[in-house]
């Protein structure tokens, strides 16, 4: 045993467990923790910010590239409200995001008396955010509680964790023993199950795979299965990236809705197909077999044919190695889903605005670049028709879907994975949300690149206004800064495209540049409507 304050013992198991950056706003309540990162050298980075949501996005970007735990910090009540959307956007994407939460002195909890920042059942607010919280107390008690922390995002349902301290706890010494990273239990296939699933797959005649995030680590399991099975693969948002959207069987959601009505067999893998269930609607004559980790999800809408619990990978793995006796000779529908991913583009030509812009960011993003969606009107239309190439390289905001996370998202995505290029799209709207992230972004010379699409309004609530309450239009238009004034006031590069191509000179010139951030500023006017082709109505059942 080692005597060691709370503060160090939890920065010395975070470094044990692989985490060597945090991502923090100071703050009286966590002083000994600062210290004791301070204590720890080199061996982990601070990333601090201008405020509580930008050092919880960034933690929520960075755990969404790379797939592993991240950390930030935060003081208690106003700073952990302020990092509140951040997580509950973690819990809703099940990304692995730890919060390390300040509290008032610990005798004083409770009590009521006043204390700066003091909040009432701080802990029960935090339960609620997150998939598992803890109460620190003690210096020998860290250890074990962030090991327990960081386990806990890796077993059943993925999502984030909370670990709370007392301000007068961080700094008090003990002896501690270090615990070493818990083992995680491998969760049995059912081989039941899968044989149960091979066969409805085998004897199908139209399968359908729909995959969302917890499909991301099977990509060439979905792959392989897709063309064993000439099954169309569907990925809407957090999906998109796990088969290639060259693959003709890569679909996006519109093409997805005719297939879902035509499907005798779903594969959902990582996904909780809500859209799919309780607006395309199910039927007697539609089987649907659920791949996920989370034992919950799988009879939350309706019971399905078959659920198989864990991870994607070793499920789908099995799946192939059992799949083959029972599967029937297959022609291929390559000819015919290129004809209907036609048909799909001369519909979705209604967007052409939108889609030229994306065209001319796919056009320079590398293939393994990744792009961060935003909720705007370029960012509905990626979700229908950006090409995505690889895993992880599409990263879209679940079901939370809420404005202003994209820009501090995508600078932890690229704080994190400094290897290659990352793109931000926003609105003006979700962009002044964390803006000021800008000097975060000098200060560690991210170098992210932003393109802000600037209509001087909050596009979608507009239309809203103006489509379903007859152009009664309130708190819908904006004042804007000279955005590219504003950005290079903090040091930024940044300069305003008018057109596609004008854009694409000025991604090149962005992507060279590697030593700090820059905003691309695009001027443009009302865009056309993508409600058709993502409010789709009914195809099964009454």
């Amino acid at each position: 045993m080692n005597r060691m304050t709370t503060a160090e013992a939890t920065v010395a198991s975070l470094l044990a467990h692989g985490i060597d950056t945090i991502y923090a706003l100071p703050g009286v309540h966590n002083d000994d923790l600062f210290d004791a990162m301070f204590k720890a050298g080199d061996r982990l980075r601070t990333v601090h910010t201008r405020h509580e949501q930008g050092a919880a996005y960034m933690a929520l970007g960075a755990a969404l590239a790379t797939n592993r735990p991240q950390a930030y910090t935060v003081v208690p009540g106003p700073g952990l409200l302020n990092s509140g959307a951040a997580l509950i956007t973690a819990y809703g994407m099940n990304a692995p995001v730890l919060a390390l939460i300040g509290q008032i002195p610990d005798a004083d909890i409770g009590r009521g008396f006043g204390w700066l920042h003091e909040i009432r059942d701080q802990s029960g607010i935090i339960e609620r955010l997150v998939d598992w919280s803890a109460h620190i107390r003690a210096p020998h008690e860290a250890p074990r509680l962030v090991a327990e922390a960081i386990r806990s995002m890796r077993i059943g349902r993925r999502g984030p964790a909370a670990l709370e301290c007392a301000m007068d706890v961080w700094g008090r010494a003990g002896p501690v023993a270090a615990t070493a990273p818990l083992p995680v239990p491998r969760v049995p296939i059912d081989e039941d199950g899968v044989a149960a699933a091979a066969k409805l797959l085998g004897a199908a005649a139209r399968i359908l795979i729909v995959c969302g995030g917890g499909a991301q680590d099977a990509s060439a399991e979905v792959t392989e299965l897709s063309a064993m099975l000439q099954a169309p693969v569907l990925g809407f948002r957090r999906g998109r990236g796990v088969l290639d959207s060259r693959d003709p069987l890569s679909v996006t959601f519109p093409l997805g809705h005719e297939l879902w009505g035509e499907a005798d067999v779903v594969l959902a893998v990582g996904t909780r197909i809500h859209l799919q269930q309780t607006m395309w609607g199910v039927d007697d004559n539609l089987a649907i077999i659920r791949v996920t980790a989370d034992p919950g999800e799988p009879a939350r809408f309706r019971k399905p044919a078959v659920a198989l619990i864990g991870d994607s990978q070793p499920i789908l793995r099995r799946l192939i190695d059992v799949l083959p006796p029972h599967n029937r000779a297959r022609p291929s529908r390559k000819e015919e889903m290129l004809e209907r991913q036609a048909k799909l583009r001369a519909r979705l030509a209604k967007l052409a605005p939108q889609l030229a812009y994306l065209q001319a960011i796919r056009a320079e993003l590398p293939e393994d670049g990744i792009f961060v969606d935003e909720v705007t009107q370029i960012g509905f239309a990626s979700r229908l028709a950006f090409p995505v190439y690889k895993p992880r390289t599409f990263l879209s905001p679940g079901y939370q879907d809420n404005l202003g996370w994209g820009f501090a998202t995508a600078l932890g995505v690229q704080d994190a994975r400094r290897d290659v290029p990352v793109l931000a799209i926003s609105g003006d709207g979700g962009f002044l949300y964390t803006a000021n992230e800008l000097a975060s972004a000098i200060r560690h010379r991210i170098p992210l690149v932003t393109v802000l699409f600037a209509d001087g309004a909050f596009g979608n609530v507009r239309r809203i206004q103006e489509e379903r309450y007859g152009n009664r239009l309130i708190a819908s238009d904006l004042t804007n800064p000279d955005f590219v004034r504003f950005a290079e006031s903090f040091g930024a590069a940044a300069e305003r495209v008018r057109s596609p191509e004008e854009l694409r000179a000025a991604l090149r010139r962005g992507f060279a540049r590697r030593d700090g951030p820059t905003l691309i500023e695009v001027p443009v006017g009302p865009m056309p409507s993508p409600w058709e082709f993502i409010f789709l109505p009914r195809v099964r059942g009454k």
